[in-house]
């Protein structure tokens, strides 16, 4: 097991009651269950800026390709009504 850290947070009481609710329910401590959500929200956020970034350097770099919003709308709608067909 990874070596581990005390963290303290304030919740909501709502929230506490819910998270408590689900620890009894699934036979968790709410330090898994809280741990748990935190792994999945850390991991997502790095995925969306590691994307946001990448997404940046390739507008930054020379020779990038940019098009017109309405263009694209108006290929996306002759895709989507071309499907209907």
């Amino acid at each position: 097991m990874a070596p581990t850290s005390t963290m303290t947070i304030r919740l909501p009481v709502d929230i506490l009651n819910r998270l408590a609710e689900l620890a009894r329910s699934t036979d968790r401590s709410k330090s898994y269950l809280a741990t748990k959500a935190i792994e999945e929200y850390v991991v997502a956020q790095e995925w969306q800026i590691k994307a946001i970034e990448e997404a940046i350097r390739e507008a930054e770099a020379p020779g990038a390709v940019f098009h017109d919003h309405a263009d694209v709308v108006a290929r996306m709608r002759r895709k989507i009504a071309a499907k209907k067909e």
